[in-house]
This record gives structure tokens, sequence and C-alpha cells, in this order.
């Protein structure tokens, strides 16, 4: 048997009940005669919970002192697992992210991994132990603070030390049964899937799919290391993802769309009366590339021959939406642009799929199931795999069902069965 490295999410520690409930699922596999590296969130809304307090506290936190609260909920869950396992007659060992080797840059909040040295891990496993792990934290490389990885930290955290460690799998615990082909939250006829490419996982982690996100996914498919997102609430098989279908590329094409995705959590720019020349759209995005935001969708209307002014509309995350805007006010008088608009009252619902660079109609099925659901779409954006369309964030629900019904995505058995987590 061999190394196995499992993450449980904040819902499945959320309780001391919850906490003795892994421990037991961890030394099970360790009976069975593997190596086990648990990776831990903290426990419940923990980690939104010392969010509120911050903001309660100081309207700005320093990001070196916030990142040095926020980490307190994972070392918190870390203590009491390894605690219930030693209380199951087995050796446990805790450690944080730094202790751990997972070393980042120096970007607080949302640092990235650049190097994982998991020495006293291995130490721990070689002297036949468990090693616990902090979840979405590590130590910067440069200044040797204690940084942050983001939202969904605990999930690369446990990929990157799958790939340092050289692991057969790495198991994603979380409140429901694997991925499904939409949000079962908002789909209750959605459908669990056995396997699906990390080509398509990524796609949908991107388009807003929560149970997974696309930091975890891009570093799995980089280092070949196979993903079983699984429930700690019951013993069901999960889902694999991982760049080779297990079963044999016979079973690749049987899936024309592989989900539906949605996302609440951004907002939309329109910068108007732009002037039609070149270098308008550069100066534009390098404003906001300089205040360090991601953007999403972009779109630019045609030109009004009268005027030679164009909008240019894009959607980024609403966290992110007043920086934006400051950003863009400072630099309005090189730019030349008359005004800006903000809409966070939008949606973005996108079909996923490999199958459908290879059938024609998709597109057509997927704008006629969104007029037959009254939803008007606002911006359009498409890849290989994959559609998104910008709605109202009211639309957004309705939109995801119509769309999932339209493609034979549901279920005729059983609903999917959420076993906890709030969704905040």
């Amino acid at each position: 048997m061999g190394l196995v490295v499992q993450k449980y999410g904040g819902s499945s520690v959320a309780d001391a009940e919850g906490i003795k409930r892994v421990a037991k699922r961890i030394v099970d596999a360790k009976k069975n005669g593997h190596q086990v590296v648990v990776v831990v969130s903290a426990m419940g809304d923990t980690t939104d919970e010392l969010i509120d307090l911050a903001e309660q506290v100081s309207p700005m936190p320093a990001g070196r002192e916030f990142d040095m609260l926020l980490t307190a909920g994972e070392r918190i869950s870390m203590a009491l697992l390894a605690m219930a396992i030693k209380n199951l007659g087995h050796e446990a060992q805790s450690f944080t992210g730094s202790q751990a080797g997972v070393i980042t840059d120096s970007v607080h909040n949302k640092a990235r991994i650049i190097d994982v040295t998991p020495g006293r891990i291995r130490t721990a496993l070689d002297e036949g132990n468990i090693a616990i792990v902090a979840g979405f934290q590590g130590v910067s490389a440069d200044s040797k603070d204690i940084t942050t990885l983001g939202r969904g930290g605990s999930d690369t955290t446990a990929v990157a030390l799958a790939a340092a460690l050289d692991a057969e799998v790495c198991e994603i615990y979380t409140d429901v049964d694997g991925v499904f082909t939409a949000d079962p939250r908002v789909v209750k006829k959605a459908r669990k899937i056995d396997w699906i490419s990390s080509e398509d996982m990524l796609e949908l982690a991107a388009s807003g799919s929560k149970v997974l996100l696309h930091r975890c996914v891009e570093y799995a498919r980089r280092y070949n290391i196979p993903i079983h997102v699984r429930s700690s609430f019951s013993g069901l098989p999960g889902t694999w993802v991982s760049n080779e279908n297990p079963q044999g590329d016979e079973q690749v094409e049987h899936a024309i769309i592989s989900g539906v995705a949605h996302d609440v959590s951004e907002a939309k720019i329109t910068v108007v009366g732009v002037p039609d020349k070149p270098g308008e759209a550069a100066a534009i995005f390098r404003a906001i590339a300089d205040a360090e935001i991601n953007i999403d969708m972009i779109v630019q209307n045609v030109s009004a021959a009268s005027t030679g002014l164009t909008d240019i509309s894009f959607t980024l995350p609403k966290t992110e939406g007043h920086k934006a805007i400051d950003a863009l006010e400072k630099a309005k008088g090189a730019i030349g642009f008359d005004s800006l608009r903000y809409d966070d009252q939008i949606g973005k619902i996108s079909l996923v799929g490999a199958g459908m660079k290879t059938n024609p109609g998709v597109t057509a099925s997927f704008f006629q199931a969104l007029s037959d659901a009254g939803v008007n779409i606002e911006l359009i954006s498409t890849s290989e795999i994959r559609i998104s369309v910008v709605t109202r964030q009211d639309d957004v629900n309705e939109a995801v069902r119509a769309v999932h019904t339209a493609f034979g995505l549901d279920s005729d058995s059983d609903e999917a069965v959420v076993y906890g987590g709030t969704g905040r």
C-alpha cells in the first residue's frame, strides 16, 4: 500500500463529533496499510468569523497580521484532530504549513506555492506516524513571514504535498459525494460524475464550481496527481479527476457535456466612451493589472462611427470591484474615457464539456434553453470546451436548472445529498 494524502474541509471537522468521525476514517486508512498525510481546514465557518472579527477591529487590516490571524483556524483543527487520532491508539503529529515545508511567495492573503520541502513530514511517516498538516498556509521564501493561500488554499496544499511526496492519490473529502453535473444545492436532480478529465474540471472550477478550486486542479494536472473527491459523511465512492480515464479511452466520448457551473461572486465594470484607437484597451487593463486584479470575461462594443468611441465591459471578483474603480479613475486622464459603470448584481452560467467541440448545435441548444426560461444574456465568452454567459443574479438558479434539464443531465434516481456546510 502506498502513501495517501487526505484533505478534510471545514464542514467535515465542524464540531467535536465531526473531528472524531474524521479521525476514525484516517485510522482506517492507516490500518489498511497506507502511509497517511492529512491536510485539514479550519472548523466550520471559523475563517469567516475571524475575517468578520478583523473587520470589526480594523477596516483595512495589515496583510501580515491578517494572515497571522487567519492561520489560527487551521492550527486549531490540526491539533484537535491529532488528539482524536491518538485517542484511537495511533500516533499522529500536527504541523503548521511552514513546518510542513510549504514555501510561498510574499503576497499576503493570496500567496502562491513556489516549493514544498516536506522533510519533517517524511520523518514522521518513516517513524510510523500519521502526519496532520494545517492547510491554507505557508511561509514566505523571502520574508519568512506566515502567508495564506486564499480561499480554497487547503485543496492546493493537499495536492502540492501529494506531488512532493509522490502520493498515489490525493483524496479531497467534502460535504457532497463527489463532483456533480451542477451544484446540488441548486439542482436537486444533479448527477454524480464517476470520472471527469482534468481539462473539464479546470473549466468547471474556473467557472464557479465550488467543490474544487482552479489552482488545486491545475497543480494536480501539472504533476499528474489523481484526485478522488469524496464525502466524509458517507462511505460511497466519489469522483475521480485525472488526466486519463481509468476505465479507458472508449468512455471519453460518451459525455458531450460534463456539467453546468454558476458563479455569483463577480461584478461587471463598463468603461464608457473609450477612444477607439490602438493602445486604449492596453492602458485600461494595464491599470487593472498594476492593481493586482484578475479579470474574467471581456467584451468590447463596436465603435460608434459618429463619435469614434466604444465601450469596454469586463468581469472581476466583487471583492476587487472598488479597487478596480479607484485604479481606473486614477488613470482616467491618461486613457481619456468618459465614465465608469459598476454592477455587482450579475451571475455567470457556464456549460462545460470536451465533447461540445465535435457536436454541432450545443451553442444553439444552450441559448434556446436560456430563452425559454426568460433569461436575458448580457455578455458571452467561449472556449473550445466552454460557453459562459452573464445574466442578472436573480435569474441564475432558474437558468442553471433550465440548461441542466435541456441537456439531459437530470438524474432519474435519488436526489443529490448535501451532508453539511452552510455554503457561506
